[in-house]
């Protein structure tokens, strides 16, 4: 057996989950991980400023990148073995793989050491979405989260080097139609590009019964195009949205896990009303809660968005390795998660790896 820290010191309330035998993927600061995000494919047809650049990006040769039965195994031994209750679906754009609907078919066959039904989710950036959304429900998927930084045609081509707005829009109100709601909108805000868009997002999100998203703009795209002295902070976005909605922040406990801060936007004279957040991994981190545990398309486990270490679950599979010694390789790997992207440390380095090919 792999050697592992005795969670024993660290977790002693395991025993109360009745099933002592099977440990969670607890870390050495106590945090479980609940949540897989799996990236299905590293490949992308868009070409977003903060992910991609414009031409020249290598992707993954095809037999390096995990198969539907392993990526379906990998889901299994989180489960079974690891307590893992929820699954996002991540790519690159998970849309350009052809059995994403097999792979949440698997997923929703699956049960959650509670019980309960496993939470399965996919980050999107629409386009195709149209035309798959409705087999994507049928297959078990909960929730959509479309990204969409902005609604004007021109921001739009601008940022994702591509004419698509109206394709990820129909991608949007597809997963409204096939019952995914409440659809969420993901919104990176970045300084020059999109910040002068944000009310109109808002204003469209709102029209639409969409949950909008802002995020504060991370250091995961290309090389040399975050600098924090530029970054559009919650604070900004906050100061840009109270000038034309009114807004009062949700009641209730911490967001905990849940990376958004929420408000609710108060019914206006050209608007229904509803709600929206903002994830401020930069400004207000959540490290201190974090439950994600993430898998690369090419099957390295990650602890951390940020992680600058990576562990090789596809070597292990492809060389025989059992579920249970894949699931301790696992638990060992989280166990030392840092406490901390680091983003603020003065010795700060990005991911060897590009947002693309990490997984959302």
């Amino acid at each position: 057996m792999t050697a592992f820290p005795d969670l024993r010191l660290k977790r002693a309330r395991l025993d109360t989950y009745g099933r002592p035998d099977v440990p969670e993927l607890v870390d050495r600061y106590g945090r479980v991980a609940r949540d897989l995000r799996i990236s299905v494919t590293d490949r992308c047809n868009l070409r977003c400023q903060y992910c991609m650049p414009e031409e020249g990006q290598e992707f993954l040769p095809t037999p390096e990148v995990l198969t539907d039965d392993e990526i379906i195994r990998l889901m299994r031994i989180a489960v079974d073995e690891l307590r893992i209750e929820e699954i996002r679906f991540t790519g690159g754009e998970p849309l350009m793989r052809k059995s994403l609907e097999k792979l949440v078919a698997a997923a929703r066959g699956m049960t959650a050491w509670t019980g309960a039904p496993l939470d399965l989710s996919l980050t999107t950036n629409g386009l195709g979405l149209k035309h798959r959304a409705r087999g994507l429900a049928e297959a078990g998927l909960n929730r959509v989260n479309v990204s969409m930084d902005t609604v004007s045609p021109q921001a739009y081509a601008a940022l994702t080097r591509r004419n698509r707005l109206k394709d990820a829009q129909a991608g949007a109100a597809a997963a409204a139609e096939a019952g995914m709601t409440p659809v969420k909108l993901n919104a990176l805000v970045m300084p020059g590009v999109n910040e002068n868009g944000v009310c109109d997002l808002l204003q469209y999100a709102l029209e639409h019964h969409y949950e909008l998203r802002f995020i504060e703009f991370m250091p995961l795209g290309p090389r040399g195009t975050w600098k924090r002295s530029q970054m559009v902070t919650r604070e900004d976005i906050l100061r840009i949205v109270e000038q034309h909605f009114e807004l009062t922040h949700r009641p209730g406990p911490e967001r905990g896990a849940s990376p958004a801060e929420e408000w609710d936007v108060l019914p206006g004279t050209n608007h229904p009303g509803g709600r929206f957040g903002i994830v401020a991994s930069v400004s207000r981190p959540f490290c201190g809660e974090c439950d994600r545990t993430r898998l690369t398309a090419d099957g390295q486990l990650r602890s951390c968005l940020f992680a600058r270490e990576e562990t090789d679950l596809r070597a292990l599979l492809r060389g025989g390795a059992s579920d249970t010694e894949i699931a301790d390789t696992w638990r060992a790997a989280m166990w030392g998660k840092q406490a901390g992207h680091g983003i603020d440390d003065p010795g700060f380095l990005s991911p060897a790896r590009p947002m693309s090919a990490i997984g959302g």
